[in-house]
């Protein structure tokens, strides 16, 4: 049988024995568990209803999940100590009945989730599921999900403990790049071990795609869809996990500026050689659900859904652009394509140490729900990550993500221009030798035999 070093590397962290629990680490590194006990996790969510992102994940460590490695159902060696949700609607709540089924009450607040009731942290590793919910909306159409409220109440605990563990925070890290970077500089002034970001870096690519680092980046575009800021951040994960790999020239990662634009502005661009035509073709080439006919017709065909509630619309009628410009001079394009296409490629233009040129691509493929089994990837990943204290990538590709879509937002709002961002300028930081995206089959792959 074929030995899968990409599969060794996302599971060797899952495979030790119970004694090897986590250190705690951070403020205090002498505080450890007894021995023999697994590691415990405080998960906090906004909500937790069927198909959320804390039913994916938290669900994962309870149940456990399908790698298709032979081995069987695996059960992520953690236990879940508690779980703290903020909005529990009776209509939709899955987590009170969730919880009570695996022994446990819902804790009354993040402080109970991680002190459980000692009144110092009690846990080892803090899962912080801050997406879905009931909260207002801004005029840029960003969703105000309290993910540095939580964050904050979770250091106000570390701090009063003395001593901090990790902390995985789901998506980004907030819809303001101020509150973000304050995030970040918080945790590395009390060195917590913090990993933030969503499966699509670490998902199935279709073909199998990995950039050696250091080569030479001429231009990326992005083919993907959804909402302009709850998808535009997965677009945009899409792009920076791939950007972050190309010969800098000693630059630092960051981002000098960005433009959003919107209709047939998109279309001009293209047609000026703002982004590539001929690179769009090659990323719409990898989608498994393209739509047949001309593209400008098919987005603006785009019928958007009705948004639930106070909710306003949040996928306009035809294409959506965000240009970005990167310090050491690479230009990128990510392109919302409602209506045309219903997943995320990309594609990248290359050059060798000749100047020879050549286009790579790939789909970031994301199994359908209800499994929606692009959560597995990050589980594994979350699972190393809680096991180590060293996160799999730095949490700057997050800070840096996150700041480009709230810029490209600010745009959009006013009149599409061109905002120069000093602030994220500055963001640098080392991509990984290894990006970790799952190489495991997504289903089984046993061969029929009919004789």
């Amino acid at each position: 049988m074929r030995h899968d070093p990409t599969r060794r590397d996302f599971l060797e962290a899952t495979v030790a024995t119970a004694s090897a629990s986590l250190m705690p680490v951070g403020l205090d590194p002498r505080a450890a568990q007894a021995p023999g006990a697994r590691p415990r996790i405080a998960a906090l969510a906004t909500t937790y209803h069927y198909l959320s992102h804390a039913y994916h994940i938290v669900g994962r460590f309870w149940d456990g999940f399908e790698v298709h490695d032979g081995n069987g159902l695996h059960h992520p060696p953690f236990d879940i100590a508690s779980l703290f949700i903020e909005q529990t609607p009776p209509a939709t709540d899955l987590g009170r009945a969730k919880a009570k089924r695996h022994g446990l009450d819902l804790s009354r607040s993040i402080s109970e989730a991680l002190t459980l009731g000692t009144g110092k942290l009690a846990v080892d590793a803090v899962l912080l599921i801050a997406e879905h919910g009931d909260y207002p909306m801004n005029e840029k159409l960003q969703k105000l999900y309290p993910r540095g409220r939580f964050f904050h109440e979770v250091l106000e605990v570390f701090k009063a403990s003395g001593r901090s563990v990790p902390i995985f925070l789901d998506k980004h890290l907030s819809y303001s790049r101020a509150e973000a970077q304050s995030m970040v500089e918080q945790a590395r002034t009390l060195k917590v071990p913090f990993m933030a970001g969503s499966s699509l870096p670490v998902t199935w690519r279709l073909p199998e795609l990995e950039i050696p680092l250091g080569r030479k980046f001429k231009e990326v575009v992005v083919a993907s869809r959804g909402d302009l800021e709850i998808f535009g951040f997965h677009s945009l994960e899409t792009l920076q996990c791939m950007a972050e790999r190309r010969d800098r020239g000693g630059r630092p990662q960051g981002v000098s500026a960005v433009t959003c634009l919107e209709g047939d502005d998109v279309w001009k661009a293209g047609d000026r050689g703002v982004w590539s035509w001929e690179l769009l073709n090659h990323a719409l080439g990898r989608s498994h659900s393209l739509n047949p006919g001309d593209i400008r017709q098919n987005t603006l065909d785009f019928l958007p859904p009705a948004p639930a509630g106070r909710d306003k619309p949040t996928r306009p009628r035809g294409p959506v652009a965000y240009l970005v410009e990167y310090v050491d001079g690479l230009r990128a394009t990510v392109l919302t394509l409602n209506g045309h296409v219903d997943d995320t490629s990309i594609a990248v233009r290359l050059a060798d140490e000749t100047g020879r040129e050549t286009i790579v691509s790939t789909l970031m493929y994301l199994p359908a729900p209800p499994g929606a089994n692009f959560f597995t990837p990050l589980v594994l990943r979350i699972e190393d990550f809680f096991r180590s204290g060293k996160p799999p990538y730095p949490v700057e590709r997050t800070l840096l993500t996150g700041g480009v879509l709230d810029v490209a937002l600010d745009s959009r709002v006013k009149n599409h221009r061109r905002i120069e961002t000093p602030e994220l300028a500055a963001i640098d930081y080392q991509a990984p030798l290894d990006s970790g995206f799952i190489r495991t089959p997504v289903a089984r792959s046993i061969p029929n035999r009919l004789s």
